[in-house]
């Protein structure tokens, strides 16, 4: 899939890297390594939903991370990329997962505000009674159909 843009300032908080720690007098301050405490917390958000990425790789460079394994569908790949874009301080996802079983490969759709599942499978399906179906696409990234916020991405299957 390669280069996802995300909207950076919304999603989900992982309170990683939120405030900096207090600075020794003797030490100075070295930046975190690219598979720091931030990779680390997107590797157990990922685990902690259940998909299956092996090996699960993930390096993250300021708000850019990066996604390396192997998922056994494309419904699976995209909802990592999804997961993870839709963090906090997330702004892009290099997408270099591999599919087992390749398939086609869902439209992505960012919410705005005043979006509802309704009015967006009104737009992509011509039908706003379709919207469990794009709530069932983003299981179990969405809980609550009536929980989508502005920033959000969204997969729309076809």
């Amino acid at each position: 899939m390669g280069l996802i843009e995300f909207v950076k300032d919304v999603g989900r908080r992982l309170g990683v890297g939120d405030t900096p720690p207090a600075q020794s007098a003797q030490a100075p301050a070295t930046p975190p390594a690219p598979d720091g405490p931030q990779a680390a917390a997107l590797m157990r958000l990922v685990e902690q939903m259940g998909f299956a990425v092996e090996p699960l790789g993930i390096q993250v460079d300021g708000a850019r991370v990066t996604l390396t394994g192997t998922t056994d569908s494309q419904e699976t790949r995209e909802k990592v990329v999804l997961l993870v874009g839709n963090v906090q301080g997330v702004g892009q996802v290099d997408d270099q997962l591999q599919v087992a079983r390749p398939a086609p490969e869902a439209r992505f759709y960012t919410v705005k505000q005043g979006d509802t599942l309704s009015k967006v499978a009104q737009a992509h399906y011509g039908d706003a009674t379709q919207y469990p179906r794009i709530f069932e696409a983003n299981r179990p990234l969405l809980r609550d159909p009536d929980e989508i916020y502005p920033g959000q991405t969204l997969r729309i299957p076809q």
